[in-house]
């Protein structure tokens, strides 16, 4: 390791004996020093200095792999622009930043450790207000799209369908950013339920959670004819490009709108794909309808339900990684799996899989968001 990220890693450390704390100095100095930069933040700051911070950490751990730290510096930026960030913006996070650390960091904080986070703050804002006005050339910051259907599966669960006002591109298993006008300047992600369609219309799966701000909004206070804002798509979570290969798609609650996207892709181009429907009763599968239809348009396609709490599913009974083994009985090698939904789900999957003798390489999820040095990280399909 050269010595100037084992000088950040170094400093860092210091930071992350004491994050609440550090990241309560930081906006502090900011706004102090800019205050007109608290329009560009959510009302309520709780949230945002965990997401920071996160962010924070998979920039100062990916210094040994310029290379990729690069391509997720260009996807920050490019997903900037629909918080308003400009270039000059940049030299007031990096200086309140170099602030904190002079404080939280003091017993390593020399003028080499300064000059090693000078720079490495220098190349990240110049990657991430490049690739934004790249992207500002060929790209809005941000779409407004018309509610045209809202559809309450359930007391905290609406399907709602989405027209944007222009083409919003996007591939399946892929996420947007949502605000609504309830809540300005609080964006949250969630997974496209489909693949592209000649519309251009898009549907979200939200389930609305406790003190989910814009998931409550969605869920309990919008209604056709609404108009939210929606941030470009993001994510790599999309289609294996290899036509042969069979796909196994797993989705737990709300983490099935990108399984459902990649169904919707793949199916109808004639891969053999098994879909995993994971809830833990009968009432947690608030998508069957549409899935069965689906299934009966897509000879290749094979949907199952699996149920953790309930003998009687029509299919399985019992935890996902309990339950696959049976399920794919020894042929594992060749499929590309896929997985999304609450955190145990994913990790417990994803470990199974991995002990059936599926590739790492050719098992996708979502539990490695990507992180937001402004304005937090992305989270899996369903956040609030």
């Amino acid at each position: 390791m050269s010595p100037e990220p084992r000088v950040v890693k170094e400093c860092f450390a210091r930071l992350e004996a004491d994050p609440a704390g550090a990241m309560s100095y930081f906006y502090g100095r900011l706004f102090a020093a800019e205050p007109q930069l608290r329009a560009l933040f959510p009302p309520a700051m709780g949230h945002q200095h965990d997401r920071f911070f996160q962010a924070l950490v998979r920039i100062v751990w990916s210094q040994d792999d310029p290379g990729d730290l690069d391509a997720h510096l260009g996807r920050l930026g490019r997903g900037h622009r629909k918080y308003g960030v400009l270039r000059e913006h940049y030299a007031a996070v990096g200086a309140a930043l170099t602030a904190t650390l002079r404080v939280y960091a003091a017993d390593v904080w020399t003028p080499g450790a300064e000059d090693a986070w000078t720079a490495a703050y220098r190349h990240a804002a110049g990657t991430m207000a490049g690739a934004a006005e790249l992207d500002a050339a060929h790209a809005p910051p941000w779409w407004a799209a018309e509610v045209t259907a809202h559809d309450r599966r359930a007391p905290d669960l609406a399907v709602l369908t989405l027209r944007p006002e222009r083409p919003l591109p996007f591939a399946a298993g892929q996420h947007v950013g949502v605000q609504t006008a309830r809540w300005p300047r609080v964006w949250r992600p969630y997974s496209i339920a489909n693949a592209p369609r000649p519309d251009g219309t898009l549907r979200l799966h939200v389930r609305a959670r406790p003190g989910g701000w814009v998931s409550g909004a969605l869920v309990r206070g919008t209604a056709p004819g609404d108009t939210v804002l929606l941030g470009p798509a993001e994510g790599a979570m999309t289609l294996d490009p290899d036509p042969d290969r069979d796909l196994l798609l797993i989705g737990g609650g709300t983490g099935l709108s990108p399984m459902k996207a990649l169904a919707e892709e793949a199916a109808p181009a004639g891969r053999t794909v098994r879909l995993l429907v994971a809830a833990r009763t009968a009432d947690g599968l608030y998508d069957m309808p549409d899935l069965r239809l689906l299934e009966s348009a897509c000879p290749g396609l094979t949907v199952t339900p699996v149920l953790s709490r309930s003998p009687r599913s029509g299919g399985p009974a019992g935890r996902v990684p309990d339950v696959l083994p049976a399920l794919l009985d020894g042929d594992a090698g060749g499929l590309a799996a896929y997985v999304a939904g609450p955190g145990p789900l994913v990790r417990g999957t994803v470990a199974a899989l991995r002990r059936l003798g599926v590739p790492a390489r050719h098992i996708h999820h979502d539990l490695l968001a990507a992180g937001d040095p402004v304005t937090g990280p992305r989270a899996p399909a369903g956040t609030p």
